[in-house]
């Protein structure tokens, strides 16, 4: 869209732009046949996710790391969108362990799945290692989402078969991507504590969000199953993902700077609303989206075989850890 379009908040060819909000792209769609998993819905632009998603009828699964935290969520949510039906479920992202067990539990139910919408996410955060031995960033915004994405395929798939339904799963990704080169996807880089740098590691997550979302849809392809994939750049949002970056003082002045330019968090939810139930986007796989309007990552970003290297390489960082 460019500055001239977040200034004016321009609509794109979709008729949506940057000032269009989660409420206004889902407008007068009903979504009651749906059932929606969110992750990251505690807080944010998940929980506003969430909260339209709910709103428009569908049935919403909000993963939450305690079960505490995701009833108090759940609660609020009830008193903003009466009647909703919202399902909490106990899951840490950044543990292969968690993730699995939720999904054992998801898939063992009855339930269909139609949307996976893979939101959860952490940024520029002091250097850790997950309690798989990932850098807490990687273990968090990709790996878990790939393996979480990966255990729930074959509902997804049948879900869409059972229904007719076509099942889409959107992945928040980053214009943050542009500062990684696609040289960082090595355990020994990703962990190295003395090279670290937290915003340059997110960039590496939001570049390998971008590249999984592109394997998946050929992978889908290939198969010819009834499933989408893309993924997206919510925008320039104050939530409390930044809260790491604010505490340099250097980021914090640029942050002060382009603050006038940011989202608020139902137009930074917009986009993510737009890929999960608008029917403009019905048969889309594989793209990038901004502001609600189709865009183009970097040449890195479209790599594909870099995407599948990146598929390999996390392949088997979940096969070698815990079962």
């Amino acid at each position: 869209m460019g500055l001239w379009g977040l200034l004016w908040g321009l609509p794109g060819p979709s008729g949506f732009g940057s000032a269009s909000t989660a409420e206004e792209v889902t407008s007068g769609i009903d979504a009651s046949h749906l059932t929606v998993i969110v992750t990251g819905a505690t807080n944010g632009i998940g929980m506003e996710t969430a909260r339209v998603l709910a709103l428009r009828g569908a049935k919403v699964i909000i993963p939450a790391r305690t079960l505490e935290n995701g009833m108090k969520v759940k609660e609020r949510l009830a008193d903003e969108v009466p009647g909703s039906r919202l399902h909490v479920m106990e899951m840490d992202l950044s543990s292969l362990d968690s993730v699995r067990r939720f999904a054992r539990s998801f898939n063992s139910s009855h339930e269909h799945l139609n949307v996976l919408i893979n939101n959860a996410g952490i940024m520029a955060c002091p250097f850790q290692l997950s309690k798989d031995g990932i850098e807490l960033q990687f273990a968090t915004n990709h790996v878990g989402h790939f393996l979480l994405t990966n255990l729930l395929l074959d509902k997804m798939e049948s879900t869409a078969k059972e229904t007719g339904v076509q099942g889409r799963i959107v992945t928040v990704a980053s214009s943050a991507h542009i500062r990684s080169d696609g040289s960082g996807f090595d355990l020994s880089k990703l962990n190295d504590k003395s090279k670290y740098n937290g915003c340059n590691a997110y960039a590496v997550t939001k570049l390998a969000n971008i590249l999984h979302a592109n394997e998946l849809s050929r992978r889908f392809q290939e198969r010819g199953c009834n499933l989408t994939s893309n993924s997206l750049h919510p925008g320039l949002i104050e939530t409390s993902i930044i809260r790491y970056v604010e505490s340099s003082r250097i980021w914090a002045s640029l942050f002060n700077v382009i603050r006038p330019f940011a989202k608020d968090v139902p137009q930074g939810a917009a986009t993510t609303c737009y890929l999960a139930l608008h029917p403009g986007v019905s048969g889309v796989s594989g793209k990038y989206f901004t502001d609600c309007n189709e865009a183009r990552p970097t040449s890195v970003a479209r790599d594909a075989e870099l995407a599948k290297r990146l598929w390999a390489f996390s392949e088997e960082l979940v096969e070698n850890r815990s079962k």
